[in-house]
């Protein structure tokens, strides 16, 4: 959620911090803040509200000339945004910047209280800097290990001492951090995109290692303060990839993105015309013995799971079973070594799919992560992890990882289908070549966008919509459901249009618009019989449907009519007008796009 970053080196440190933050606003924030070395003492300046804010007050009030420091965008979790409770913390002798939740701090609060500490704000990172302070005796390997056997929870901080006014300290623990590695000059991020600008080259730092970290070395050692050699690790992306290249937002960047990234993640797991997994240990030997799978992921890489569940046990006739990664981890749920545990996350980062994981390992069950980031924590746990190619996503609400995540499920579907002998050779091949055919029907797809934005000028002052659907349908409209509402903040559910008569539909009346999914050839009558119901109570109606749908005109307000290609591969495609409509929505209406409120890209709390 929160971004940490930190320089050393011979550029102006400020201007390094900021816009390295600038890299990271994609995470969810709601303050900012640096603390940098200035003539050997640390000044901080940090302000509630968005980076420009801290910008502004730097240029009118101070800003802090040096080479070394720290920098921090606050999601908040303890204490309300404010200029107070922003980072960075600490004071004259250490400050820190720091990631995560600190489960036991009001413990240490009451303990560093008893021991005269005072506390300025609500944050529980406040205590962890007080802590370092109390143990700080000047030696700084020595009081970091001290403190994290305390401190109970996840974390990943970065900290100055004032004694060492050339030195930045970091250290993690379930929250993610990287050390990157340049030129007589090296850095401490959250994440890659902020390093990008002055190197590719970084160390992934691991549970409880701390590094210290100079201009001109870097140093790892872990918790018995043994030095480590890392692995030097390369970025595969470039600048341009976190960048908007001329377009209004990354969200629409990333949406016309989609046919490369499927491309990119399907090609290199097929080989013969069939589908290949062997990269990550799945065969087909492996595949024929499985009795049962569990999908655990948390909100669209959730959906993305849903849409699997329906393909796998059509196709495969594999029982399985999709939860909430929030869910599953309290409602003690039934499984064992002959299971696999299927966990789905953009960032491989998110901490409840984190939790499930440790879960599913500890009954025993295999598990296989499907992620977007190399080397993440949840991708190195799992016992086998498929790399999605989606690129950088920067925009909060997620488009083209949600595309990948659903190609990798179509793969383990088709090859699973074929390894239980419920498809033919022919078969399987089949539905791999119109698999890789998407990317062109997308494309095609997103010729319709200017409908998508007539749409949305039409729906942007509802205050309520629904989404229906049956099918496979109604699992993609849960994710069409959910981008309106985080993009817009325009209340919306998805409903399984047969569900209507059993009491949703009393809340449909003139004022609420329904944008109804039809793409299933099997249930295109019953979803067109609910939406003469919906239409029949005064409801405005977007259709979305086949191109060659035999549907007339004027049963609905609008219809988009998409490309069509197998049923089964439909919502690879009907996801596209679904987007466009949630972001022309949410620019309607004067929405931050890429940044929408509450939200952050990378949940790392609980």
């Amino acid at each position: 959620m929160c971004g940490v970053v930190g320089y050393v080196g011979d550029r102006d440190c400020t201007d390094v911090l900021i816009n390295a933050l600038s890299k990271l606003e994609y995470r969810g924030y709601d303050s900012a803040g640096i603390a940098v070395f200035e003539r050997n003492k640390i000044v901080v300046e940090k302000c509630q509200g968005k980076l420009k804010n801290l910008v502004t007050k730097l240029e009118s009030e101070h800003k802090p000339l040096g080479h070394c420091g720290i920098g921090h965008t606050r999601w908040a979790t303890h204490g309300e945004p404010s200029d107070i409770n922003s980072h960075p913390h600490g004071n004259k002798r250490v400050t820190i910047v720091h990631n995560g939740i600190i489960e036991n701090y009001r413990q240490l609060k009451d303990f560093l209280s008893n021991e005269g500490y005072s506390f300025e704000s609500q944050t529980d990172t406040e205590t962890v800097a007080k802590l370092l302070d109390y143990y700080y005796d000047g030696n700084p390997l020595d009081t970091i290990t001290k403190v994290v056997t305390e401190i109970e929870g996840s974390y990943a901080l970065g900290i100055i001492f004032r004694d060492f006014p050339d030195t930045i300290f970091a250290v993690r623990k379930d929250s993610p951090l990287i050390v990157g590695l340049g030129e007589n000059e090296n850095f401490i991020a959250s994440d890659v995109p902020a390093i990008l600008k002055y190197t590719k080259n970084y160390y992934l730092l691991e549970q409880d290692e701390i590094a210290i970290i100079k201009k001109d070395r870097v140093k790892v050692y872990d918790v018995h303060h043994n030095l480590l050699n890392k692995e030097v690790m390369v970025a595969d992306w470039d600048i341009n990839s976190a960048e908007k290249c001329g377009y209004e937002h990354f969200m629409l960047k990333e949406i016309h993105e989609q046919p490369t990234a499927i491309t990119n993640t399907v090609s290199p797991r097929v080989f013969d015309g069939m589908p290949n997994l062997e990269e990550c240990g799945i065969t087909v030997d492996y595949l024929k013995g499985i009795s049962r799978l569990f999908i655990v992921a948390c909100g669209t890489a959730m959906h993305a799971g849903i849409v699997g569940k329906y393909v796998i046990e059509d196709l495969a006739r594999v029982p399985v079973t999709v939860d909430m990664a929030s869910e599953f981890i309290y409602r003690n749920p039934i499984i064992d070594s002959s299971d696999l545990v299927i966990l789905i996350s953009q960032s491989g980062e998110t901490a409840d799919t984190k939790s499930a994981l440790k879960l599913a390992k500890q009954c025993g069950a295999k598990t296989l992560s499907i992620v977007n980031v190399v080397g993440s924590s949840i991708a190195r746990e799992s016992d086998m992890v498929i790399y999605t190619h989606a690129g950088p996503e920067i925009s909060v609400a997620s488009t083209k990882a949600y595309s990948v995540q659903l190609a990798i499920m179509y793969l383990i579907a088709f090859e699973l289908s074929y390894a239980k002998e419920k498809i033919s050779l022919d078969a399987c091949k089949e539905y791999t070549s119109k698999l890789m055919d998407i990317p062109n029907l997308i494309t095609e797809t997103l010729e319709h966008k200017n409908i998508c934005q007539k749409i949305a000028s039409k729906i942007m002052n509802a205050t309520s919509l629904l989404y229906i659907g049956r099918g496979l349908d109604y699992a993609l409209s849960m994710e069409g459901s959910l981008k309106l509402k985080e993009l817009s903040y325009i209340h919306s559910e998805a409903y399984a249009s047969g569900e209507l008569k059993h009491g949703t539909i009393s809340l449909v009346d003139d004022e609420m618009p329904v944008i109804a999914v039809a793409t299933q050839d099997r249930l295109f009558d019953k979803t067109i019989s609910n939406i003469k119901e919906v239409k029949a109570r005064g409801a405005k109606v977007i259709l979305v449907c086949k191109e060659s749908a035999n549907v007339d005109d004027d049963i609905a307000d609008y219809i988009i009519r998409i490309p069509a290609t197998d049923n089964i591969l439909m919502p690879m495609i009907t996801t596209v007008p679904l987007q466009l409509i949630a972001y022309y929505t949410a620019v309607h209406r004067g929405n931050n796009v890429d940044q929408p409120r509450n939200l952050a890209k990378s949940v790392t709390v609980e």
